[in-house]
């Protein structure tokens, strides 16, 4: 019903940035909360992007991760500055479906259903 495909994940120095976007198709209309997680599906929720445009970030990466969607490209980002060791990890995309935009409680979506994308891998080296 909503499909997710990481993509931008690779090796990195200390220090470095990355760029992670994940492309979301099927019912994107139906899409409210988007977020990034770590450590497996379910996780460490690193960043968070409501349907309003609001964000909110784990404190281990405030202040170094942005995360933004661009609706009209179905994609979401989360760009990635001044990487640790620590922020190795594979990265899975989340998205949150709303039974509120018609028709989407007529195809079956209720509040809060999730999917997942398969993950894109980090590795930052020291």
């Amino acid at each position: 019903q909503v499909q997710l495909v990481e993509s931008g994940g690779g090796l990195v120095q200390a220090g470095g940035s990355l760029r992670l976007s994940c492309a979301a198709s099927g019912d994107t209309m139906c899409v409210s909360t988007m977020a990034w997680y770590r450590q497996a599906p379910g996780g460490e929720a690193v960043a968070v992007i409501s349907g309003d445009g609001s964000t909110d970030y784990s404190d281990s990466v405030k202040g170094r991760f942005t995360i933004s969607r661009d609706n009209a490209k179905n994609t979401l980002y989360l760009q990635m500055h001044s990487l640790r060791p620590e922020d190795t990890d594979v990265y899975y995309c989340n998205a949150k479906t709303s039974g509120q935009v018609y028709p989407c409680s007529a195809l079956g979506y209720a509040n809060g259903m999730e999917f997942w994308g398969r993950g894109t891998r980090v590795t930052v080296s020291s």
